[in-house]
């Protein structure tokens, strides 16, 4: 799972066993740690919401998406889901839930487990 944060956005991206295990378990989660301290952001499905949602608390980033959505995702073509969560004083946080597609170039990560790329299909 990965993380991308830039001001109000966050935007997490699972590999195909991860939102197999999103769908199959109802969670999924990881850990970075810092010394002492571990960071940790995880995806859970919710069944009271209709939108995605997330949390920040003690050092955790959770992200919250529609039950329903979450338990069929790994078995449709569904890229992701996007949210623009109300704050106060008339905030919003965007929040962007998607799968993740190996790259167009070449990078030094493994991406054995992305999903394939549309782009680089025939």
């Amino acid at each position: 799972m990965k993380i991308r944060i830039k001001g109000n956005s966050i935007r997490f991206r699972l590999t195909q066993s991860e939102v197999q295990q999103l769908s199959e378990t109802g969670s999924i989660n990881e850990n970075t740690e810092f010394g002492n301290s571990i960071f940790q952001y995880q995806v859970k499905l919710a069944p009271t919401i209709q939108n995605l949602e997330a949390i920040y608390s003690n050092g955790n980033i959770l992200m919250m998406v529609p039950e329903d959505d979450g338990k069929n995702w790994f078995h449709n073509d569904i890229v992701g889901f996007a949210h623009e969560m109300e704050l106060p004083a008339g905030k919003k946080l965007h929040l962007l839930l998607e799968k993740d597609f190996t790259c167009l170039e070449n990078r030094m990560e493994d991406q054995s487990d992305n999903y394939p790329n549309p782009k680089l299909q025939h």
